[in-house]
């Protein structure tokens, strides 16, 4: 088989943006550590098997290897200033993960300052919703039942419940939240 590629260079290309040794692919593809290095010297040319063996390990496939399309990597850290504002009106809602294709649940990070509320009226979510209050009050209302949250404290509230989060104080009220849904 020919290659219109430098498969040596290509390995190594690889192997370094993805942060591996050469003994930690080895030892991943279970080669010795001689073989990596030989190939990506181009002091070998590995077999279609050998090297299909060694892609393993990355893990890749040989389509991707040959083609230099390699699948993106989801986005793992994200900091403060990255989080876009889900929020309305003065309340601030930081979307963990926005830009994950296949998101299952949304993680929130939200500052309701005084006086806010999400409005007169109850919402009410298709899906599962946690929060646990890191500092400030919280008052929720669930239904007929209300509660005022202090830090620590926390809620869950399921399926198509009726609900109503107010902060009722003179300091912001920081709430991490977590939900799913079967639209997201």
């Amino acid at each position: 088989m020919s290659f219109d590629v430098d498969v040596g260079a290509r390995l190594k290309e690889v192997r370094t943006k993805r942060g591996l040794s050469q003994r930690e692919l080895a030892k991943r593809a279970s080669v010795t550590n001689s073989t990596i290095s030989l190939i990506e010297q181009n002091r070998v040319s590995p077999s279609v098997a050998s090297l299909k063996k060694v892609l393993d390990g990355l893990p890749m496939s040989m389509e991707a290897f040959f083609s230099n399309d390699e699948p993106q990597q989801q986005q793992v850290f994200y900091k403060a200033s990255e989080l876009p504002d889900m929020g309305q009106g003065s309340i601030i809602k930081r979307l963990v993960g926005f830009n994950h294709e296949h998101r299952a649940l949304s993680l929130l990070h939200e500052i309701y300052p005084p006086d806010s509320d999400t409005g007169p009226a109850m919402q009410v979510s298709e899906g599962e919703q946690a929060g646990i209050v890191i500092s400030g009050e919280l008052t929720v209302t669930v239904d007929a039942n209300e509660q005022l949250l202090v830090a620590g404290d926390a809620y869950y509230i399921t399926s198509n419940q009726p609900y109503r989060l107010r902060n009722m104080n003179k300091q912001d009220c920081i709430v991490v939240t977590s939900n799913n849904t079967s639209r997201l």
